[in-house]
């Protein structure tokens, strides 16, 4: 009879235990996933922008049809369930025979389970969306903008303009490099020490109901400075406006000589440019696969060399930056190539400008994770 008492004592306080254990299992558990998944999604989705745009770069470096995706939306659901069960039987035969034993019998069990049931929505990029990604020109005040946040001048200008008040870039045409003006290098470095010392600026007023981007060259203070705000006015033709104030215009020529004219590139302009320049097998060459590089890191002039180099070869190293595999080879950018990975970066952040005013798709593929 002692050690009935003994088991029944155990057998409480074990459902007790568990009536607390399911008790806090009842308690909200969203909360305590906030930080882990907003670093997890926040990783795994610059990973795979930055893999997208790597492999459309790719493709049309071998001719091959870029494609883009979106990711729409992430819902994440977690369900927590758990049961707990308890029983005793007891025969205390107290009126048996002698012979006969007492007995008693318990039951005990505890159950849970745990689910992460993430959906996530895709809209692959079609139609009007696609077209005005890869053809709408990059608004000319968002460029601007960019370098008023603190981007480099002259990679951002490179990048993205085809050329100022007429002074061309650089380009590529079916495949031809073809070189920028003498002055437009040139260009660029002054309006880089300029922007280091201060003197540029932007801003954004309206005018008539439409949004006008005014650009601001301050006077210099320095020999340097002033030297190279009046090769800047020069080689552009400037009459500046109040307080050395341009008007930003989309255009390849100024109608006036307080308008700086700026014939931006598009997105598709600078992917194919990009596309130009990765480094490929020379058998691909010999086979007709693709065309041969056009610039290359030898270039005597740093300008005229990739803006971003993008290596192959049969597999790509440990940690890359980003990679992607086309057909049986390999392509990448270095972790330890800090110009590539900033240059790429500015890519992706041109992709978005491009869609300035794009009215977003509707999701067109909704996968749920399981």
């Amino acid at each position: 009879m002692a050690d009935f008492h003994r088991r029944s004592g155990r057998l409480r306080r074990a459902a007790s235990f568990a009536l607390a254990i399911a008790a806090t299992g009842c308690s909200s558990i969203g909360p305590s996933t906030v930080s882990r998944d907003r670093t997890d999604y926040l990783s795994a989705l610059a990973s795979s922008w930055k893999e997208q745009t790597l492999s459309n770069v790719v493709h049309i470096r071998y001719g091959d049809t870029p494609a883009f995706i979106d990711v729409s939306s992430i819902v994440s659901s977690y369900v927590l369930s758990g049961d707990v069960s308890a029983g005793i039987t007891v025969n205390s035969n107290t009126t048996s025979p002698a012979n006969a034993v007492p007995w008693n019998t318990s039951v005990f069990g505890i159950g849970g389970s745990y689910h992460d049931r993430p959906t996530i929505s895709y809209s692959p990029l079609v139609g009007d969306k696609f077209t005005k990604r890869l053809i709408r020109p990059i608004p000319p005040l968002g460029i601007f903008e960019l370098i008023q946040a603190g981007n480099a001048a002259d990679v951002v200008l490179q990048f993205t303009v085809r050329s100022l008040n007429g002074i061309r870039n650089q380009g590529t045409s079916g495949g031809v490099s073809v070189p920028a003006d003498p002055l437009f290098y040139p260009l660029l470095d002054a309006f880089r020490r300029l922007q280091v010392a201060g003197r540029l600026s932007v801003r954004s007023e309206k005018r008539g109901g439409d949004e006008v981007g005014i650009f601001v060259i301050s006077e210099g203070q320095t020999p340097q400075e002033q030297q190279d705000i009046k090769f800047v006015r020069d080689t552009l033709r400037l009459r500046t406006g109040k307080d050395g104030e341009l008007v930003i215009v989309f255009g390849a020529h100024q109608r006036a000589g307080n308008e700086l004219a700026v014939l931006s590139r598009s997105m598709g302009d600078i992917l194919i440019d990009l596309a130009m320049d990765v480094e490929v097998p020379p058998e691909h060459v010999a086979e007709g696969r693709t065309v041969a590089t056009v610039r290359t890191m030898s270039a005597a002039n740093p300008r005229d060399r990739p803006m971003v180099r993008i290596r192959s070869g049969s597999m790509a190293p440990a940690g890359a930056f980003a990679s992607i595999r086309y057909g049986n080879t390999s392509f990448w950018i270095d972790s330890n190539d800090y110009a590539s990975k900033r240059t790429f970066t500015l890519l992706m952040i041109f992709t978005s400008l491009a869609e300035t005013g794009i009215t977003p798709q509707t999701p067109q593929l909704t996968l749920p994770v399981r």
